[in-house]
């Protein structure tokens, strides 16, 4: 039997994936890519925004029209959030959401076996433990994704991640070693820790996130240890000033801020201003020189003025990120947020929309010319292009080079040379 998947959304859902590819590889099943005729396609989904569900409806419709006959799989935060909605895609066969994610190999094969429909969708509830699962080989070839961290219970206005993803639970930390020490063996160099909220690891059980940053830095085989997404309040002075003595630990710090306004973080209920947020982003240009501070920022909230809006942008330009995801705000039904007043039109988001990526533009443009004539330790990837190969720092400053030996999976020190669009160019030394 052939099967293929689709990803949508975050790190998380892309190790997931990876872990269920491992699954159905175990029993068997064929991987080929989703362009190709498949006996059964997976779709992991994404629901952080609305145009997240129109992607997953988009792929169901491609998939069927692209083979009438498989077995459709819809799963992960899209279903787990909106079972009602998730239940009336007729495209779809297999219908879970992330709780019962084990038994999708049990219920493909059903389904195979006997044309029934499964819709098995169970809300997560308090207390519940962290799912088992280990992944450590990867398509992607050059770093690892190392899930340690599910669930979410900021709340903030505008999200439904809580509902999607649940309470906050971590990875015990002799099953990531286990997991870490069996990705070394794999020949992986590099690991991303990743999480639904990730500064909130070890909450419920007496950790802190720099336990397992520790942990990771001390496994032989791995030389870069990386971090996904964080919470700006949730960083404490001792996790950074812990982390900068690692040496294996790669200064890169994705610091959601959603809004440069602090009446706007206010109706976001986010737990932080703008204050404390650049006293954050000062801290950790003092401990790691020349990291990269990248974010997400949001635009066209609920309520946002224009002189809001302009003291967002203006926010952006000050602390100077290295890279911005830029995007609109849609409303989610079962926030908060969603019955807000003052909801903006499209035009107004879309305008807005443009200013903020131009500033974003902007500072990455500065800070890669920041990076010419330095010599950094760069880990190529597999990939092979006319402009070389690239290769990522340990700031992750994408860099291309072009050498007449293999660099791909390899670590080289190179000479950042220039920059041309959105990478920069390099020699080796």
């Amino acid at each position: 039997m052939k099967i293929a998947f689709y990803t949508l959304g975050c790190k998380v859902n892309q190790y997931e994936t990876e872990n269920l590819k491992g699954r159905f590889a175990a029993e068997g099943f064929e991987l080929v890519e989703d362009t190709d005729q498949a006996d059964v396609y997976v779709i992991n989904s994404c629901t952080v925004t609305a145009s997240g569900d129109k992607k997953t409806r988009q792929v169901l419709h491609r998939f069927r029209r692209q083979n009438p006959d498989a077995v459709l799989a819809l799963t992960g935060c899209m279903p787990q959030a909106f079972p009602e909605k998730a239940e009336h895609l007729p495209e779809a066969q297999i219908i879970t959401g992330s709780y019962h994610r084990a038994r999708l190999v049990e219920y493909v094969r059903r389904a195979l076996a006997t044309g029934e429909r499964i819709v098995d969708i169970t809300p997560h509830r308090a207390g519940e433990g962290f799912e088992s699962m280990k992944t450590t080989r990867f398509t992607e070839k050059t770093r690892a994704f190392v899930k340690i961290e599910d669930g979410c219970d900021r709340y903030c206005s505008y999200c439904i991640i809580p509902k999607a993803r649940g309470p906050v639970r971590s990875k015990p930390l002799d099953a990531l070693r286990e997991e870490l020490e069996e990705i070394a063996q794999n020949g992986y160099q590099e690991v991303v820790l990743v999480g639904i909220n990730l500064s909130s690891y070890g909450k419920e059980c007496g950790l802190r996130l720099i336990d397992a940053v520790e942990l990771a830095c001390s496994i032989e085989g791995i030389v870069r240890v990386r971090l996904g997404s964080l919470e700006p309040e949730l960083l404490s002075d001792d996790d950074i000033e812990r982390m900068s003595r690692q040496e294996k630990f790669c200064p890169q710090f994705h610091l959601s801020l959603q809004s440069g306004c602090d009446e706007t973080l206010a109706r976001m209920r986010r737990h932080y201003d703008t204050a404390f947020y650049e006293a954050l982003v000062d801290k950790l240009r003092n401990h790691f020189p020349n990291c990269a501070i990248t974010t997400d920022i949001m635009v066209g909230f609920a309520g946002e003025t224009e002189a809001e809006f302009e003291a967002s942008l203006s926010f952006a330009r000050k602390i100077g990120f290295a890279q911005m995801h830029v995007f609109s705000y849609s409303v989610r039904e079962g926030t908060r947020a969603a019955a807000f007043p003052g909801q903006l039109d499209r035009r107004t988001k879309e305008l807005r929309s443009r200013r903020m990526m131009q500033a974003a533009q902007e500072n990455r443009e500065i800070f890669l010319k920041a990076q010419v004539g330095a010599v950094a330790d760069v880990l190529f990837e597999c990939t092979v292009t006319e402009e070389g190969t690239e290769g990522h720092t340990k700031n992750y400053v994408p860099v291309f080079v072009k050498a007449d030996l293999p660099l791909s999976r390899k670590i080289f020190s190179v000479r950042i040379t220039g920059v041309q669009g959105d990478h920069c160019t390099g020699e080796l030394v």
